[in-house]
């Protein structure tokens, strides 16, 4: 049995990434959210949920949220772009945004952050 030559570790990392990712929509955005939206943009919002078209993305304050809402097409637009979304098949068909930082969300919960403060006694 001949064994194949070789292969750059970048190809070979590449396979394994795209094997482990979850095949989630919410997967999906988050690995390419700071491609499409950029530094700025990424570093102040982060999208935390996702149900039928429709990602939640939690931002660091209110003044954040109004104003990704008023970009709320065109950021859409771009991460459909980023994703290689075909015309008419958006995987991203709105966004909705709420004010949390990343302490608060699911991801970060599962890192021991953000916990909900103990009740009773």
């Amino acid at each position: 049995m001949r064994r194949p030559g070789p292969r750059r570790l970048e190809a070979a990392l590449r396979e394994v990434t795209d094997q482990a990712a979850p095949a989630t929509a919410l997967a999906r955005v988050q690995g390419c959210w700071r491609e499409a939206l950029g530094e700025r943009l990424a570093a102040e919002a982060e999208p935390v949920a996702e149900r039928a078209g429709t990602v939640t993305v939690a931002c660091r304050t209110a003044t954040w949220a109004q104003e990704l809402e008023l970009l709320e097409a065109d950021l859409a637009e771009r991460l459909n772009a980023t994703l290689g979304a075909a015309e008419g098949e958006a995987s991203v068909k709105q966004l909705r945004f709420v004010v949390g930082d990343a302490a608060t969300s699911p991801r970060a919960r599962g890192r021991g952050r953000g916990r909900p403060p103990r009740r009773g006694g």
